[in-house]
């Protein structure tokens, strides 16, 4: 069974939105920071986002403004409402859960991933 599972990704036009959850079956996401990740075809996994447990948010420069990164601890679910979408945020969007003390997102620092959803952006 996925640890994580990613869901919400779709094709979506310049400028539209989508939201991604990130829902856990075995672990309880509220005691470990959450982080959001991209892999565009050719490029290397990047950092996206990340929630700590107190609530704490870091983003990526060139999504700041555009994304926002939130938790559900009764759902136990972690959500990323992207706007103003671009082309060049298309890529495979994993999540990905890594200890309590980890702050920023860096994928060497995370130990528990999805297998990650879909997001097209394209008129």
């Amino acid at each position: 069974q996925v640890p994580l599972v990613e869901s919400g990704g779709g094709l979506v036009t310049p400028g539209g939105s989508l939201r991604l959850s990130c829902t856990a079956s075995e672990l309880t996401l509220e005691d470990r920071t959450v982080g959001w990740f991209r892999q565009a075809p050719g490029k290397e996994r990047e950092g996206v986002a990340c929630i700590t447990t107190s609530g704490g948010t870091y983003y990526e420069d060139d999504v700041k403004g555009r994304f926002t990164i939130s938790r559900d601890n009764t759902q136990n679910t972690v959500y990323l409402q992207m706007n103003n979408l671009r082309p060049e945020d298309t890529a495979v969007y994993y999540c990905a859960a890594g200890s309590s003390i980890v702050v920023v997102p860096i994928p060497e620092f995370y130990n528990t991933w999805g297998q990650g959803t879909q997001v097209t952006v394209s008129s």
